[in-house]
């Protein structure tokens, strides 16, 4: 069974692109994935973030389960945690992994160059 951490009240977490070559480290994969980031006000942070490292500790995921703006469900995978405190309480930031559902590569040709050679007899593309 997954560990989950849930936001029971409140609105929807506000998710940041994390950018930068150290959350790849995060995310070793063969597939594609996003680093984003979130910060929640937490009543334990300090133990929400003990459970985050527990979980990992016995190789088990954890996740962030939340209501989306439309209020259904959803989960996302926390690959790390870290807490804060604050006067206000505590703050817990979590870097979860959102995976890349639509990647779109555009290729594109440029017959500029071959019509540079078109013309040329003594053109020999081994040489």
């Amino acid at each position: 069974m997954s560990e989950k951490i849930t936001v029971i009240e409140g609105p929807t977490p506000i998710f940041q692109e994390v950018r930068g070559l150290w959350n790849y480290g995060l995310l070793e994969s063969h597939l594609q994935h996003d680093t984003i980031l979130t910060e929640l006000r937490a009543f334990d942070g300090f133990a929400l973030v003990e459970r985050c490292q527990q979980a990992w500790s016995n190789q088990e995921p954890i996740s962030l389960e939340y209501r989306t703006e439309e209020g259904l469900p959803a989960q996302l995978p926390i690959v790390a945690a870290y807490c804060d405190e604050t006067d206000e309480g505590d703050v817990i930031q979590l870097w979860l992994r959102l995976e890349r559902d639509d990647i779109e590569i555009e290729l594109e040709y440029d017959d500029e160059y071959d019509d540079e050679y078109d013309d040329d007899d003594d053109f020999d593309p081994l040489l």
